[in-house]
């Protein structure tokens, strides 16, 4: 049986071990980020692109 991503359970198994937080991001995660650079305690960041990649692009 496939996961919601559709993937087969050996498949998303081995991709979670490749991403520092240990799981796939949810719609919530970027969505979190997404109402936090909208909001005024992002006020002060200026040229950034946070990644929401639970790590991922650090290893």
């Amino acid at each position: 049986m496939a996961d919601p991503d559709g993937c087969p359970p050996t498949d998303t198994a081995r991709i979670n071990q490749l991403i520092p937080l240990g799981r796939a991001g949810t719609p919530e995660d970027v969505a979190g980020a997404a109402v936090f650079l909208a909001s005024d305690l992002a006020a002060y960041l200026n040229g950034h692109s946070p990644g929401v990649d639970a790590g991922a692009l650090r290893i």
